[in-house]
């Protein structure tokens, strides 16, 4: 019998809500595109960060560190920074302004606004933060200054990761394509909190009361022009940009990372198609969040995010002595063992125990060797890891130096194990649908995903 005929009996057998469901069509459409879009993403933050560790570590390394600190910008208003900070704490900000886009668009529209969907990736992801961290306090519990990178193993690289699923999961179930970009999503909104109430310090709250009023006229701009945003792009460079950039600049000088200007400002975007204000409904539809998610990734996966890489990924190493030498550190360790086993621990563990507890049980077309690969990507710790290793040790530091090369190694070592054991079932996935195919032609058996399988609600959330 057909895998697809086990799939469907199986279902039919066993009526206990899954969990990692399909999800909708739509979700799944989206995810493929992002997925294709994020490859050439994650390939070019590769090659930045290759071409800094070598450059670091070259006769030509003064150079590199030069431009890196070198100074520039108008210090009454606190933006007097190097350009390895105009890196970290505005380019920074593209890539978290869609993080905020697609945070609004997933909890508004997306499969975040069902509980049903939403509990197995916010609670792997929650575990998939804990359990890293709580591996590197433990193995640096003897070192206070060590402690401060509690955070560093806690986050997921989407780039890196989906670049990677991109490129070997052809022919992996879009679940888990689903469970992958929404456990990065999540994720990215652990992070910022972390970062917003951790690593922020000497708040002032009179630049934040006064940042209220950019932000307010963003959001209402953004509402009540939502036509001309859509239809055209010079608008909201001309006129949302620099409200945008004068918010940053208050939240900056009050002391909160700038970054989480970029999450707030996506979050005031509308996510939802309103056909009383004059946006085109149906099947195509989309709304003003994720129409801007389109035209600002090419300059957030392409530049902004490859740049930062660029001048925070140059670490001295010292040589294969210096080298041997990091990967003995605490720190480093930490990083590794956190990023490695904790996340393929916490993620795979916290699903399991959602599914155990909540009488639910994993879709039938997959096993849990599946959950345990996408858990080992989920330790591509990266852009984040590098932002919060230098947040919280400093940036040039001995510390920040042994951190970042316990991000370089753990990242690695996470993307082949994660491709690994992706790329095997991928294979065995391929065999599948080769089997069904040749089913098809010879039974008629329509193919198990298909458009209409459940209803959905259209672009505008109805």
């Amino acid at each position: 019998m057909s895998s697809t005929r086990e799939i469907t009996m199986s279902s039919q057998e066993h009526p206990r809500r899954t969990t990692l469901s399909r999800g909708s069509y739509a979700e799944a459409r989206r995810v493929g595109d992002l997925l294709r879009k994020e490859t050439v993403g994650g390939l070019l933050l590769m090659v930045a960060a290759t071409v800094a560790i070598v450059w670091a570590n070259s006769p030509a390394a003064d150079s590199y560190f030069a431009i890196r600190d070198a100074e520039f910008g108008y210090a009454p208003w606190h933006l007097r920074l190097s350009v390895g900070s105009w890196a970290a704490d505005g380019l920074l900000a593209i890539f978290f302004f869609l993080v905020g886009l697609e945070l609004k668009r997933e909890i508004v529209i997306g499969d975040l606004r069902r509980w049903d969907r939403a509990l197995v990736p916010v609670a792997a992801a929650v575990g998939g933060v804990v359990v890293p961290a709580l591996i590197y306090v433990a193995i640096n519990h003897n070192s206070p200054q060590a402690l401060a990178g509690w955070a560093i193993p806690t986050a997921t690289d989407i780039a890196f990761a989906v670049a990677v699923l991109a490129i070997i999961g052809s022919h992996l179930p879009p679940v888990l394509r689903i469970f992958l970009l929404t456990l990065a999503v999540v994720d990215d909104l652990i992070a910022i909190l972390i970062i917003a109430t951790v690593y922020s310090s000497q708040i002032r709250a009179d630049m934040l009361l006064w940042s209220l009023v950019p932000l307010t006229a963003y959001a209402v701009l953004a509402r009540r022009e939502r036509l001309l945003f859509r239809y055209q792009k010079l608008p909201a460079w001309v006129l949302l940009l620099p409200i945008a950039i004068v918010f940053w600049a208050l939240v900056h000088a009050s002391g909160i990372h700038a970054t989480i200007a970029g999450v707030v400002l996506g979050a005031m975007v509308p996510a939802r198609v309103r056909a009383e204000r004059g946006e085109p409904t149906g099947e195509d539809a989309h709304g003003l969040a994720e129409i801007f998610e389109h035209r600002l990734r090419p300059l957030s996966a392409g530049f902004a995010v490859p740049v930062f890489a660029f001048f925070a990924a140059g670490v001295r190493v010292g040589g294969v002595d210096g080298l041997l030498s990091a990967l003995t550190t605490t720190v480093t360790i930490g990083i590794v063992v956190g990023l490695v086993v904790g996340k393929i621990i916490g993620i795979t563990g916290t699903t399991y125990l959602v599914t155990r507890f909540t009488r639910s049980e994993l879709d039938p077309s997959l096993h849990w060797i599946d959950v345990v690969g996408v858990a080992a990507l989920g330790g591509i710790g990266f852009t984040v890891s590098l932002l919060v290793a230098e947040l919280s040790l400093g940036a040039g530091t001995e510390l920040g130096d042994e951190a970042k090369v316990g991000i370089f190694v753990a990242s690695l070592i996470a993307a082949v194990l994660g491709g690994a054991i992706l790329s095997a079932r991928n294979a065995h996935y391929a065999r599948i649908a080769e089997q069904e195919a040749l089913d098809s032609d010879r039974d008629g058996i329509p193919d198990v995903y298909q458009r209409d399988d459940r209803a959905e609600p259209d672009a505008a959330g109805r």
